[in-house]
C-alpha cells in the first residue's frame, strides 16, 4: 500500500470512529452554563470527596488477583479508555515501576544473551476489561512488561495504547540489556502480554506522555524535565509507528527559549505565540541529549512537561512545576495552523495560588470542553485534587483524594458518563460516575 492509500485509509477509518462517537454524545456538543459542580462533601469511606450527586467505586486495586494468576502491581499512573464493541471497554493501565521492583507476580528472573542474571524490569501495563453498562470487571490482565518506569502516555485512534518511559537507563549488564527511554505500543484488544518492541524512532529520552492529531497521524509527546521539549513525530506511515518516521521539537516564531515564567514573565497568560518545528538527527539519544541538542537549535524549553491529551483540534500539556509561582501551567497547542502555516501556542493557564491548582500532571479534555487535571503534589500535609479548568480558564475542585499519594490516569468513557481516575499508590483505579452534563 501507498503512503497516500495508507494515510487515506487512516484518516477515513478515523473520521468513521469519531463519527461513531459523536452519536454516541462523546463529542463536545454540550457545555455547561455553570462553573463546577459545588463543593466536595466529605467521603464517609474517607478516600475521595467529591460534589453532591456524584459517587465512585473502586474497580480494581493493588494486590487483586487478575485473569492471567498475576495480581495487580503498584504505582498505577496513566491511562486511556478504549471501546471494544459488543457494549465491552478496556482501560490500558500504566505501572510506573522501577526496576526490581515487584511486578504482581509476572516478571521472573531475566537473562541477557551471554545468561547472565538481570534484575526483572517490571514496569509495563496491566488491562481492564468492563462492561460498559454496569462496569463490572470481566477480566483484568498483565499486557506489557519488561520495560521501566511507565509513566504516562496517550490512546491512538487505531485502538492502541502508547506508554512512555520516563527512565533514559543506560543497558549496564546488570538493569538491563538496551537502553531504555523508548515509547511502546500496547493494543487494547490483544489479550495477554506483548512483546516490548522500542518505538526507536520517536526519540529516546525521559518520556511522559504522547497524543495523536487524528487529521495527520502526527504523534506529540511531553518530557518531564526542568528543561523539556515538546516534541513532534511524523511517521512515514500513519497509524504503523514501528516503520519509523521523522523527530522534531517545537521552537516560537518570536524568539523566546524560555516557556517557564520562572524568572518573569516571559510568556503571559492567554498569549499567543507563533510556531515552527526543528528537526532533530540522532533521535536514539545515547548520550540522552537529545533535549539539549533541540535547545540549542533554538527549540522551546517547558518546565516538566507532563500530561498531554488531544481536544479539538488542539492539544493542551501540562507543565507541572511551570510559572512564576512554580505551581503548574496548561499550555494549547492549535494543531490545525500546523498543517498549513506553522500551527500556534496559547499559555492557557498558570497557577497563582496552590488553592486554585497545584502540580497539575496527567489531564483530559471532558465531552463539554472543560479540563480535568490530576494533581501531583508530594509536600508533607497536602492532599491532592482532580481540578476542572472551564474554557474560559477558570479552575474549580471536582474531587479531592484522601489518599497521601498522588491522582493519575483521569479519561472518560466512550460515552462520557463514567470518569476512570487511578490513585497511585497503594495503586486503585476509581470510576467516578454522576450528572457530568
Amino acid at each position: 500500500m501507498t503512503f497516500e492509500m495508507h494515510r487515506r485509509t487512516f484518516l477515513s477509518a478515523t473520521a468513521s470512529a469519531f463519527a461513531a462517537l459523536a452519536a454516541s454524545g462523546c463529542s463536545t456538543v454540550q457545555r455547561r452554563s455553570t462553573v463546577g459542580y459545588g463543593p466536595l462533601v466529605a467521603d464517609p469511606a474517607g478516600l475521595m470527596d467529591l460534589p453532591a450527586g456524584f459517587t465512585y467505586r473502586v474497580i480494581s486495586q493493588l494486590g487483586d488477583t487478575m485473569s492471567d494468576g498475576f495480581t495487580v502491581p503498584d504505582a498505577a499512573d496513566g491511562m486511556g479508555c478504549f471501546d471494544l464493541g459488543g457494549g465491552k471497554i478496556a482501560l490500558v493501565r500504566n505501572h510506573e515501576l522501577m526496576p526490581g521492583k515487584d511486578g504482581g507476580g509476572v516478571m521472573g528472573p531475566a537473562f541477557d544473551t551471554t545468561g547472565r542474571s538481570l534484575i526483572p524490569l517490571p514496569g509495563g501495563t496491566t488491562t481492564i476489561v468492563l462492561d460498559a453498562r454496569t462496569l463490572q470487571v470481566e477480566k483484568q490482565y498483565r499486557s506489557l512488561a519488561g520495560t521501566i518506569r511507565n509513566c504516562a502516555g496517550g490512546t491512538t485512534p487505531w485502538g492502541s495504547w502508547l506508554t512512555c518511559e520516563e527512565a533514559p537507563f543506560k543497558a549496564d549488564g546488570r538493569v538491563a540489556n538496551q537502553d531504555h527511554g523508548w515509547t511502546f505500543e500496547v493494543p487494547a484488544r490483544t489479550p495477554g502480554l506483548v512483546d516490548p518492541v522500542p518505538l526507536k524512532a520517536m526519540g529516546r529520552f525521559n518520556h511522559e506522555a504522547a497524543c495523536v492529531d487524528r487529521a495527520t497521524g502526527y504523534i506529540y509527546q511531553t518530557e518531564d524535565r526542568a528543561d523539556g521539549l515538546l516534541y513532534r513525530f511524523i511517521p512515514d506511515v500513519p497509524g504503523q509507528l514501528a516503520k519509523g518516521g521523522k523527530l522534531q521539537a517545537l521552537a516560537l516564531t518570536d524568539g523566546v527559549r524560555d516557556t517557564r515564567n520562572w524568572d518573569g514573565i516571559t510568556v503571559a497568560p492567554q498569549s499567543w505565540r507563533g510556531v515552527k518545528w526543528i528537526d532533530l538527527a540522532d533521535v536514539e539519544a545515547p548520550a540522552d541529549d537529545l533535549r539539549n541538542r533541540g535547545a540549542a537549535a533554538g527549540a522551546a524549553l517547558f518546565a516538566r512537561g507532563e500530561g498531554i491529551w488531544m481536544g479539538d483540534g488542539e492539544a493542551y500539556f501540562t507543565c507541572t512545576n511551570g510559572g512564576n509561582a512554580k505551581l503548574g501551567q496548561i499550555y494549547r497547542l492549535d494543531m490545525r495552523g500546523e498543517r498549513g502555516s506553522g500551527g500556534k501556542l496559547q499559555l492557557f493557564f498558570e497557577s497563582t495560588s496552590a488553592d486554585q491548582f497545584n502540580y497539575g500532571d496527567n489531564l483530559t479534555v471532558a465531552n463539554w470542553g472543560d479540563l480535568i487535571v490530576c494533581e501531583d503534589q508530594y509536600t508533607d500535609d497536602v492532599t491532592n485534587h482532580l481540578r476542572g479548568i472551564t474554557p474560559e480558564g477558570i479552575a474549580y475542585p471536582l474531587a479531592l483524594l484522601r489518599q497521601q499519594t498522588e491522582l493519575a490516569g483521569a479519561c472518560f468513557s466512550p460515552d462520557g458518563r463514567t470518569l476512570f481516575v487511578n490513585a497511585y499508590s497503594p495503586a486503585k483505579t476509581l470510576a467516578i460516575t454522576g450528572p457530568w452534563i
